[in-house]
């Protein structure tokens, strides 16, 4: 292995042991007992002792998870930590040099600004000592594969990945999301000119769904729609899961974040923030709301046709009633009227019900349009 990856550091891994095993056999515990051994994570470190060993006699320094963590392993090894800055720190105030994964795990497809936030030097880590920080060496994205393929990973990893390395290369005070989001967009387009092809798969993929190489209508609905986050995908999927396979679903396109339903929400804000006078941003909600609101009426046979796309066919009617919703509470607005209290309630169920995952997706412009609903009748012009 040693040969085949030149790298300085060698990764054992070293999470997550389960030492059951090693409970319940009568050797391993008279092994323990006879070295003087109190708990599983001494004989760990024992094992790690030899492996080490081992590395360094192939001029390797030895990387591995939080768990390897322990006294009797020498100050040359480097701890990376999945469980957050409190475990980074532990380590450094130890004397271990380390690197922070917590928060910079693409495949849980969280929003970039969340990762954005993370800091390998905040939280406990702000109170070590200078020499302490310095032990410290920064940090380093994850992507487990369980559902990627050589045709969606580079959209699973980019751009998402520029945010977080900008993280880790910037000062802690730039902190600033829109500015981030932009730079990202242009680094996004970049990146797909170099060759990677985190944008151009997805239509790809949604062609080959809808078995037709119009996909206007389905666009709009991928555009607003995400993945279930973190490891909710594992419990969503009914019955045993079968890695081998083809991941050609809608959610396998989608991308981690919606560019559309991020920037429907910052016009939202904006028009409740100017007192629902902003008529400039008021104009573009109703476009994306009218456009939502006729879409499914468009895309329904679509996805009829498709045994790929037929799972999808709530997502795009909560969607359309979404949009219903949104365009009615710009009418009332606009006429300074209070909606009634029953039409009220009918919308909260709609909403309600369009919040809940479908098929793996969930549908990103809930949330501003609820904000919409719940502002009608508190204006009047």
């Amino acid at each position: 292995m040693g040969k085949l990856f030149p790298d300085a550091y060698f990764h054992i891994g070293g999470d997550e042991v389960d030492g059951k095993f090693w409970d319940s056999n009568p050797k391993i515990q008279a092994f323990k007992q006879a070295h003087g051994m109190k708990t599983n994570q001494d004989l760990q470190a024992y094992y790690n002792q030899l492996l080490q060993k081992i590395l360094a006699k192939h001029h390797k320094t030895m990387i591995g998870w939080d768990e390897i963590l322990h006294p009797d392993l020498p100050k040359t090894i480097t701890v990376q930590s999945w469980r957050g800055q409190d475990s980074l720190a532990a380590a450094a105030k130890q004397g271990y040099s380390g690197l922070l994964s917590y928060g910079y795990y693409l495949d849980l497809m969280w929003p970039t600004a969340r990762h954005y936030a993370i800091d390998p030097m905040s939280g406990a880590a702000a109170t070590l000592t200078p020499e302490q920080k310095a032990l410290i060496l920064g940090g380093e994205s994850c992507q487990w594969a369980e559902w990627v393929t050589p045709e969606n990973v580079d959209s699973h990893i980019w751009p998402r990945n520029a945010a977080i390395a900008e993280r880790l290369w910037s000062p802690q005070d730039v902190t600033d999301v829109n500015s981030m989001y932009a730079r990202m967009h242009a680094v996004s387009l970049e990146l797909e000119s170099l060759g990677l092809a985190h944008n151009s798969t997805r239509d790809r993929m949604l062609q080959r769904m809808a078995g037709t190489s119009d996909v206007t209508a389905l666009r709009v609905l991928a555009n607003v729609v995400e993945p279930v986050k973190d490891y909710n995908r594992w419990s969503d999927e009914k019955g045993p899961i079968d890695f081998h396979a083809p991941l050609t679903r809608m959610i396998d396109a989608a991308y981690p974040e919606s560019d559309t339903a991020r920037e429907f929400s910052n016009l939202v804000q904006q028009f409740v923030q100017s007192g629902y006078k902003d008529q400039a941003a008021e104009a573009q909600i109703r476009t994306w709301l009218t456009l939502w609101r006729y879409n499914d009426a468009k895309l329904h046979p679509q996805l009829q046709q498709s045994a790929l796309l037929q799972e999808n066919t709530p997502v795009s009617q909560n969607l359309a009633m979404l949009g219903a919703a949104g365009l009615q509470v710009l009418d009332y607005l606009d006429k300074g009227l209070a909606e009634p209290d029953l039409w009220k309630a009918q919308q909260m169920a709609v909403i309600e019900q369009a919040k809940k995952p479908v098929a793996g997706l969930l549908l990103m412009v809930v949330t501003p349009v609820q904000q919409l609903v719940e502002s009608s009748g508190q204006a009047s012009h």
